[in-house]
């Protein structure tokens, strides 16, 4: 399909859907809105917005249907019925609501059955992130379809990555950043709890995890390559470490009367690693105890 004009429809008008439509009004597009509960247009329409009176005429309105809302659930509420189908041929889906890998497998089978085009986008920042350089948008679907979605993609964002044309790759890749995020959240409250036990600052403990993060990132992508070319071979930190210092975490949590959850999972797991024989090995070749069933 060819898209030669500035219109898209935004399908959803939660915090996320509105800051979608508005960033595109702010660039000139023509922009068409839709929500269940049609109140959460009305400052839209007053920036510009067109509130479509029901679903099919939000589709009808643009060749481009930006979705997001709930999840895959919602999405299919609104979009599988026989009135609004028959109105998808030749339109663009580009879905951004949160959905599994599996589900978006499902999704774009079921847009080509109807004649769209579609890809899936996982967003990776906050309302309040978003429409900058560096807001981080994870893309894939059909490559000619991402070209021609790429203008609109970038007002939401300029760091996309498209990671090819196998639908399911955004919402798996979208999965693995959050357990890397929920896991290195719960770290750190579990550090505040040390800190707390301890009678010190937390705003300042929450400072110096800020300072070491970006450090942090580089040796998590250094192991994230070892774990791919399997060469465990000990470059920066051998496993055996990390043996002995979540064992001292979670001895020292009991210590202090903290829960101790967080740091028993973490010494279990390492414990295994070097019963297992990795010891001497770099510290990413604790994914191979994670590969177990």
């Amino acid at each position: 399909m060819k898209t030669n004009n500035n219109k898209v429809s935004v399908i959803g008008l939660g915090s996320m859907g509105t800051t979608l439509a508005r960033l595109l009004l702010q660039k000139g597009y023509e922009v068409t809105v839709w929500n269940r509960s049609s109140g959460k247009a009305d400052d839209l329409v007053k920036e510009g917005a067109i509130m479509a009176k029901d679903i099919t005429e939000a589709i009808a309105a643009s060749p481009v249907i930006v979705i997001c809302v709930y999840n895959h659930q919602a999405s299919q509420s609104i979009l599988d019925s026989p009135e609004v189908s028959a109105l998808l041929h030749q339109k663009l889906l580009v879905q951004l609501s949160t959905i599994s890998p599996k589900e978006a497998v499902e999704a774009e089978l079921w847009a080509s059955e109807h004649g769209a085009s579609y890809i899936n986008g996982g967003i990776q920042a906050a309302p309040t992130q978003m429409g900058q350089p560096d807001t981080p948008i994870l893309i894939s679907g059909k490559e000619a379809t991402y070209r021609i979605a790429e203008p609109i993609l970038k007002v939401f964002g300029g760091a996309i990555s498209y990671l090819g044309e196998k639908i399911a790759a955004s919402p798996t890749v979208d999965l693995a950043t959050l357990s890397y995020i929920y896991g290195a959240s719960i770290g750190f409250f579990h550090g505040a709890r040390i800190i707390e036990s301890q009678g010190l600052s937390v705003a300042e403990y929450a400072r110096i995890i800020a300072g070491i993060s970006p450090s942090f990132g580089e040796f998590l992508k250094h192991e994230g390559n070892m774990v791919h070319t399997e060469n465990y071979a000990i470059t920066e930190s051998p496993l055996r470490i990390s043996v002995a210092a979540t064992a001292r975490l979670e001895q020292t949590a009991i210590e202090a009367g903290i829960n101790a959850r967080f740091p028993s999972f973490a010494a279990a797991l390492f414990k295994k690693a070097d019963l297992a024989g990795y010891g001497d090995q770099e510290v990413a070749a604790l994914i191979k105890v994670l590969r177990e069933q």
